[in-house]
């Protein structure tokens, strides 16, 4: 019998976006769709974590989720400021 000593590789067809960018777009849009305030919900989901304010739809709470708060905001001032 032989053991095999490589690392297996395991993928779930990992459907997370690549970026942070790429998650507040769909984010944003699953929020334009449901009716809301895009700009008022992803501030209240950045100042206080509560993902509630991230609709399920298209799976964007769990993709927000991915991210830190921290590294949120830091994208959107990179991208603001174009640094």
């Amino acid at each position: 019998m032989t053991v095999n000593d490589e690392t297996a590789i395991f993928d779930f067809g990992n459907q997370m976006p690549k970026d942070i960018h790429e998650t507040l777009v769909i984010v944003y849009d699953a929020l334009v769709e449901k009716g809301y305030n895009p700009i008022n919900q992803i501030v209240g989901y950045i100042m206080s974590g509560d993902p509630a304010y991230i609709p399920r739809l298209h799976d964007a709470r769990n993709l927000i989720k991915r991210h830190e708060r921290d590294e949120i905001i830091e994208e959107l001032v990179r991208t603001y400021l174009k640094k």
